[in-house]
């Protein structure tokens, strides 16, 4: 028989309906217990917790399970605000770590002594280290966080509609979110829930993504727009729980990529460390029905770098990627706030897929902008000032440019308002030359169809992109993931290469083909090549082309990144100092106002006296330019 007394004590606090039958499941550990997989010989199944007359003294419910005396690793984050301290031996959570912690068996009571007891805990169900669960008993008073609700601090209150999350004598504790009587007032996620938590419901009363703290970006702001909070993926791995109980995204809500205890990488609860808590969904698995886009296999191709052993994300780390070469999705992505993309506005405003990310500014490569707007400012968190950058083999051959800045690899001053000439990313043209080959539209994947306008301004991913890209055509995802083709290039682009400066250039592509798998489709995207064969620009661009040499030789892809006495610069001429050489003492040298160019490329010096014969049927007859 149940203790009568105790019996009230448990329902005092519940609602009636709230007690269909078994209400405390698997804490009824009698015989009659149904749900346990832990069972003793003593009949009242309150009397395992409870003693109504000779339980721990100065416990106030009359606790009768023997305590630990674990010293536990507290929860800690590098963006956590609050410190953590051992549960007071009062204190609820020392309470529920008495079974909890795994260091005490069931049954180990204080009034009837050691009861016999048959089975074991579940696994999951033993927190030994409170390092890995959501944080408990804190130093009070509690500090205030851009995140959380403004009257948890100021008040002791949740937001909780319900009033059943509360706060325990003004701090955290398992009581908060579990109420030990009564396991499944969450009729999914059976757990002893204080209330049912689909949808985020239970993380929403403590956690405001609508707050606005001046001067402090708010982690979790746009949530409820967010593709995380409105996916109706269908869950499939309810068994294993992939992403949680729920049987949707939506339903599972902060639950898909954290859980509150037992978490795998401790900072922050996450499923799994960095680009593993993604790949779970996002990895061309069956965990989801239908399938995201797998961005994954994009990674697999020639992708941006993933994580490390030293080079691993950490949410407090400065936005300007200083020393720590890495890339991670969360780098690019907020996965509070990012949006699934549905259309593609004009550039250079960055991507919904995108909110609310950091960025840097493209003025002077140091201010932090919280978010980025455009979306080149998010590139500029290491492909700009950045410290630690690295040239890798993996992405394939990279030209050295005749006038540089230095660092070749930033590609601010290449895209600056002051440099010469550079493709429109970071402002509008800077220069007054007109475009004859400049499409309307840029092309589509296939090269026949139009795509998006093409503006005044074009974006990085017009150029980087996944060569599958939903944006122009494919079915694959956007973005810089990874490309079949070298520098996460969108579409084939080849470069000129030769052995020595000046020397035979050995992969030349005469007569090209002109469609979308031809050596300069990238090029063909926003030129017309038929123009440019035409020489409608440059009167010797088809002898040149049809010769075989590259766009690559003579043009810079992203700007010049300084200015040279010898190369004036305009149109993007930047001569590739590993394939074209000095022509005798003078420097290599181009020269807008005087149409001419002095050099030796292909074995061949430009420019040469007009009796000169070609030296080869492929070279190019060196030519002043007119």
């Amino acid at each position: 028989m149940k203790p009568a007394f105790l019996f009230l004590m448990a329902t005092a606090v519940l609602p009636a309906q709230t007690l269909p039958g078994d209400a405390i499941g698997m804490h009824d550990l009698s015989p009659s217990g149904q749900n346990s997989p832990v069972r003793g010989g003593l009949s009242g199944s309150c009397s395992y917790c409870h003693a109504a007359h000779s339980g721990l003294g100065g416990q106030t419910p009359l606790w009768n399970q023997k305590l630990s005396t674990s010293q536990y690793t507290v929860y800690t984050s590098s963006t956590d605000v609050e410190i953590g301290v051992q549960p007071a031996m009062g204190a609820d959570t020392a309470l529920c770590m008495s079974c909890h912690d795994g260091t005490v068996a069931p049954g180990q009571t204080v009034a009837y002594g050691s009861i016999s007891m048959q089975g074991s805990m579940n696994t999951a169900d033993k927190v030994s280290t409170l390092s890995g669960s959501h944080p408990v008993d804190v130093v009070l008073p509690l500090k205030d966080s851009p995140d959380l609700a403004s009257v948890l601090v100021s008040q002791g209150t949740t937001l909780d509609p319900l009033g059943l999350i509360k706060l325990v004598k003004g701090n955290i504790e398992c009581t908060t979110c579990h109420n030990p009587h009564v396991q499944a007032l969450d009729p999914v996620s059976q757990k002893f829930q204080v209330r049912n938590s689909s949808n985020g419901q239970m993380c929403l009363a403590c956690h405001d993504p609508t707050r606005v703290m001046t001067g402090h970006p708010n982690p979790i702001r746009q949530w409820t727009t967010g593709i995380h909070a409105t996916a109706t993926n269908s869950n499939n791995s309810k068994t294993t729980m992939v992403i949680g109980e729920y049987s949707n995204v939506t339903a599972n809500a902060c639950a898909s990529c954290h859980v509150m205890h037992n978490a795998p990488g401790p900072a922050r609860l996450l499923r799994g460390t960095n680009e593993q808590d993604c790949i779970a969904c996002h990895g061309g698995g069956t965990n989801l029905s239908p399938a995201p886009a797998n961005i994954f296999a994009e990674f697999a191709k020639t992708g941006h770098p993933l994580t490390n052993a030293t080079g691993q994300h950490d949410a407090a780390e400065p936005t300007l990627l200083n020393m720590n070469r890495h890339s991670t999705c969360v780098d690019c992505h907020n996965a509070h706030s990012a949006e699934q993309v549905a259309s593609f506005p004009p550039p250079p405003a960055i991507r919904v897929s995108e909110n609310q990310i950091a960025g840097i500014s493209a003025n002077d490569g140091v201010s932090v902008l919280t978010p980025a707007v455009n979306q080149f400012e998010n590139c500029l968190r290491c492909h700009g000032n950045s410290t630690g950058k690295v040239i890798n083999p993996v992405y394939g051959y990279l030209p050295t440019r005749v006038v540089s800045a230095g660092d070749p690899l930033n590609i601010i001053p290449q895209f600056s308002i002051s440099a010469t000439s550079s493709h429109p990313v970071t402002h509008t043209s800077n220069s007054a030359l007109s475009q004859p080959s400049l499409r309307p539209f840029m092309m589509n994947l296939d090269g026949v169809t139009q795509g998006r306008s093409m503006g005044s301004q074009i974006l990085c991913t017009d150029c980087h992109n996944s060569d599958d890209n939903r944006e122009f055509g494919g079915s694959g995802p956007n973005g810089p993931h990874g490309s079949k083709f070298t520098h996460i290039l969108e579409r084939r682009y080849e470069f000129s290469q030769a052995p020595t400066p000046g020397a035979l250039i050995v992969n030349l592509f005469p007569s090209p083909d002109q469609s979308a798998a031809g050596p300069y489709a990238l090029c063909a995207k926003c030129h017309d090549l038929s123009q440019i064969l035409s020489n409608t620009s440059f009167n010797q661009h088809a002898l040149h082309i049809n010769a075989g040499f590259s766009c690559s030789v003579c043009h810079t892809a992203h700007g010049m990144g300084a200015n040279s006495g010898y190369i004036t610069g305009e149109r993007l001429v930047n001569f590739d100092a590993n394939v074209v050489a000095v022509n005798g003492t003078t420097p290599i040298s181009y020269n807008r106002a005087t149409n001419t160019c002095t050099l030796t490329c292909h074995n061949q010096p430009h420019p040469v006296a007009a009796s000169t014969p070609a030296s080869t049927p492929t070279a190019v007859r060196p030519i002043r330019i007119r």
